[in-house]
């Protein structure tokens, strides 16, 4: 007895070449009644399908969509768009899948579906088969959706570019092919084209540093690259670069979106772009418009050999790739939006929908749908995508857009949905890095630190606390704050409160960050209070009112070297801390060197010069401060790669089998004082300044030092070792710790780049750097250690004339009661104003240092005046401010400058 033969098609929906020639051809719809393949030519070339099509000519009444029903093949021409329709009816459904063989298929062909079914629009249903349907599988794309009423499957017009029509309305009879993208079949099966490959870096997450940057706006102004490489996968990979990039010294690039990507409608209306790409049109192609202009026009095949270039350049360099993913949502939108695919193909199966109204998207990503992965056949096609990157294109890891979203049962989060444990059991899969962005707008949708092994997560936590601590406790005057001692310890050890949460998850699960492509830059978050997002046409509604931001005095850019300075370290400190704390650091680019979006927070469609970095900075002659902050941070990275303390996944504080947190033997804490801090201290919102240090048995200590008040403060370092600044926030404005009671400086850099210096003269950069080195606008460094050292100043005078004048008052109080009882008045109500000066808040100054000095100036004179019968109030004059006692008390004091954070390193004898 023979064996019955094999079902000759896949199981799995997809576009599969055969050595026959042909292919198999597999899509899923569980509720339509027909399904067809359509396969375009242009009218120029012959068809492939002449001897097996039936041609269908125009008939008085009768449509295109009642012809193809009678015949298995038949072909059409349609002459307005120069192209020929080839229509292969498909056999299903099969446990809801379509097949079809076709006995030609070539690399690039263009080809889609057409779909019938039922018109219910009040029940979910919205089949229409006028309209061309993207495979959900294609690993190409071409063309892009027109504004026009046969996007839509409901009846509908334009009118002043905005779209007006009923989505429960009648169903448009609109042909859609021509006015939207189309799918393109690529033949990927050689299985030895990835033999020649670099190794993959498979970076230990203990050292991971990630990089978040956007392919088009990283390199579409750079100057080191030819016009044509601007802004592409080809310009990412180009070495210069490359040699940037390891300069700076992260591991891996975690690229924003790289799939194919829509333009939302409301955008398309108000004549903008969707620049960042979080509203994907295909999970397994890449994004055409960010491939160079001749790979475009060779078609979706040269993208995608120019994305594996890209990859590949990224790995034989040493980088990681990472990449941002959106499988929460589609490119259709709400009920109104347009039918590209899924909608077409299967809206009940693919979308989630309102309990008591199906006809109704549930929307947990404000985006219009949600993807129902409570359905398996949702999971398996996410987690196809997912392999294909990894396998096909190379990626080493992924970064999950509204993760929250993906891991709803019945609309609740749990961390047991079906799709994590299909992410964590897949053998590719549970392997790569695997970032969770730990929120979304449904029901309780923030869910840092629970996603459990073996995702990581973003930590806004750690990223509020760093932005409020640095900046907006400092703009509130420095002295006591909403962040204390005890928040900023558990950020700088990893964040065990939130990401402790099984036996075996280490803080290398905390994805810590200061800013994102998602808020302000930076640098924008020292400029601006408020956001400025007007260029987006919304009114400035859109983005985030919560910033944690400050402009110190004047909002937006600014000459004054008084505001540039504090701007300057408060960026520093920030950056310090993200990467002297435990976990995963992730940096967005450009924070490097002070890129600006002019207070966008939210530039999603700003494709030009708000979001494209600025590189001019790079060729001026003489050290800038993007340089100068470009070079101190590179050199932080590399003492963090170099310390073995940040190398294991642990967090500072253990956790046990049984769930409960110990005291870590790696790490102490102090005072300035020396002493270790007792409970109240950790509590206290005022305690600003403190050490945490780092033990190795192994290798030398460090010391992580915090001053987090506006004045330079002696600590007292353990006694068992010597010590010496490795890296202080402060170099930013020219100071570092000083051994003993001085804060030492130093004069930043003004010489020469070498580099730039020695352009050839036949370089395509040769005219910028001459341009650059001719402005005569550059900053000298040393401004910005003049300006911060008389700003600080200013703030000591301001304090000391503020204590002045509480004593003042306390003996005026004093006066006017008896003699007796005024004596024990006068005793009490000094000694209070000598409590509260020790820890009175930081008196705001005036914004530039002129005025500042002119205040500072004012109040001495008012001070020095000031007379209350025998008793003359001085305040501390600048004189007085400087006096230092001439011997140090012991070698373990040392001053650190003021609002600043440092790693001392242990000297080994």
């Amino acid at each position: 007895m023979r064996n019955p033969s094999l079902h000759r098609f896949a199981t799995r929906p997809g576009f599969y070449f055969t050595e026959d020639g042909g292919a198999d051809v597999i899509v899923r719809s569980e509720t339509a009644d027909q399904v067809w393949l359509s396969v375009i030519e242009s009218l120029d070339d012959p068809s492939a399908f002449y001897q097996d099509s039936i041609r269908l000519f125009d008939m008085p009444g009768v449509s295109f969509v009642d012809q193809i029903h009678e015949f298995p093949v038949c072909t059409r021409l349609i002459e307005d768009q120069y192209v020929r329709e080839t229509l292969f009816r498909m056999e299903g459904p099969n446990y809801g899948l379509w097949y079809v063989h076709i006995p030609k298929a070539w690399s690039g062909m263009h080809y889609g579906f057409r779909v019938d079914g039922a018109w219910d629009p009040r029940h979910g249903v919205r089949f229409n088969p006028y309209k061309l349907l993207l495979d959900p599988y294609a690993k190409g794309i071409d063309g892009k959706m027109e504004l026009s009423p046969a996007a839509f499957s409901y009846e509908c017009e334009i009118k002043d570019d905005r779209v007006n029509g009923s989505a429960f309305g009648a169903m448009s009879t609109v042909d859609s092919l021509g006015h939207m993208p189309i799918s393109v079949a690529i033949d990927d099966r050689d299985e030895r084209k990835h033999d020649k490959d670099p190794e993959h870096p498979h970076i230990p997450w203990s050292k991971t540093v990630i990089y978040e940057l956007h392919v088009k706006g990283f390199t579409a102004q750079a100057p080191w690259l030819p016009e044509e490489l601007r802004g592409t996968y080809a310009g990412l990979a180009h070495p210069t670069t490359l040699a940037y990039l390891q300069g700076l010294g992260v591991t891996s690039i975690e690229l924003l979106p790289i799939q194919a990507k829509q333009n939302e409608v409301f955008l398309q209306e108000r004549g903008r772009v969707n620049y960042w790409g979080y509203n994907t049109l295909g999970f397994f192609a890449p994004e055409p418009s960010y491939a160079t202009k001749a790979a475009q026009e060779k078609g979706a095949e040269a993208v995608r050999e120019e994305v594996l270039h890209m990859v590949r350049a990224l790995h034989e360099a040493g980088f990681e790739v990472l990449m941002d993913v959106v499988y929460n949502h589609s490119c259709e939108g709400g009920i109104e939006g347009p039918t590209v695919c899924w909608r077409g193909l299967d809206a009940i199966s693919y979308y989630r929908r309102q309990k008591n109204n199906i006809g109704r998207l549930e929307d947990t990503t404000g985006c219009g749908n949600t993807f129902d992965f409570t359905n398996t056949h949702v999971v398996t096609f996410a987690i196809d995508s997912l392999r294909y990157w990894a396998k096909r294109i190379g990626i080493d890891g992924f970064r999950f857009d509204l993760g929250v979203s993906l891991a709803r049962l019945n609309g609740e989060f749990t961390q047991h949905h079906p799709f994590l444990y299909a992410l964590r059991s897949d053998l590719l899969l549970g392997n790569l890095k695997l970032i969770m962005e730990p929120w979304d707008l449904g029901n309780l949708g923030w869910r840092t630190g629970q996603f459990s092994l073996p995702f990581a997560e973003w930590n806004d936590r750690f990223r509020d606390t760093t932005r409020q601590f640095w900046l907006t406790d400092v703009a509130g005057g420095g002295r006591v704050g909403r962040i204390g001692m005890q928040e900023m310890a558990t950020r700088l050890c990893g964040s065990a409160d939130l990401f402790a949460t099984d036996p075996g998850r280490g803080a290398a699960s905390s994805i810590n960050f200061v800013s994102c492509h998602d808020g302000f830059t930076l640098t924008d978050l020292t400029r601006y209070t408020n956001k400025h997002n007007e260029a987006n046409g919304e009114n400035n509604n859109d983005g985030s009112n919560v910033n944690n931001s400050t402009n110190f005095g004047v909002e937006g850019r600014t000459d004054d070297m008084t505001i540039i300075a504090r701007r300057e370290r408060a960026a520093m400190n920030m950056l310090g801390t993200l990467l002297l704390s435990l976990g995963t650091p992730m940096m967005l680019a450009g924070d490097e060197y002070g890129n600006s979006q002019a207070g966008n927070n939210n530039a999603y469609c700003q494709d030009g010069p708000i979001s494209y970095l600025k590189w001019d900075w790079l060729y001026t002659p003489e050290k800038n401060w993007h340089m100068h902050r470009l070079e101190t941070v590179s050199k932080l990275i590399s003492l963090r790669k170099s310390l073995d303390l940040y190398h294991q996944e642990g967090f500072f504080t253990r956790l046990t089998q049984l769930g409960l947190l110990k005291p870590s033997s790696r790490i102490q804490w102090f005072l300035p004082d020396g002493t270790t801090p007792m409970e109240r201290d950790w509590f206290d919102l005022g305690q600003r300044s403190f050490a945490m240090q780092l033990l190795d048995a192994s290798e030398t200590d460090v010391i992580i030092v915090i001053n987090g008040v506006p004045e330079d403060r002696q600590f007292r370092l353990p006694s068992d070792s010597s010590w010496t600044p490795a890296w202080c926030s402060a170099e930013s404005t020219g100071h570092l710790p000083g051994h003993g009671l001085r804060v030492q400086d130093f004069r930043l850099s003004e010489h020469q780049s070498t580099w730039a210096s020695n352009v050839p003269e036949d370089s395509n950069i040769h005219e910028l750097v001459e341009r650059m080195q001719s402005d005569p606008s550059t900053k000298q460094m040393q401004d910005l250690t003049d300006a911060f050292d008389a700003d600080m100043k200013a703030v000591a005078l301001a304090e000391a004339a503020q204590r002045a004048a509480e004593n003042a008052n306390a003996t005026l109080a004093g006066d006017e009661s008896d003699d007796e009882s005024g004596e024990r008045s006068e005793t009490a109500a000094r000694g209070e104003a000598v409590d509260a000066g020790g820890n009175a808040g930081m008196t705001p100054v005036k914004a530039t240092s002129a005025s500042a000095a002119e205040a500072s100036d004012e109040t001495s004179v008012e001070a020095d005046d000031t007379t209350v019968g025998d008793l003359s109030v001085h305040s501390a004059s600048e004189e007085s401010l400087e006096e230092v006692p001439e011997e140090i008390p012991d070698d373990n004091v040392w001053t650190f400058p003021a609002l600043s954070i440092t790693l001392m390193k242990q000297l080994l004898n």
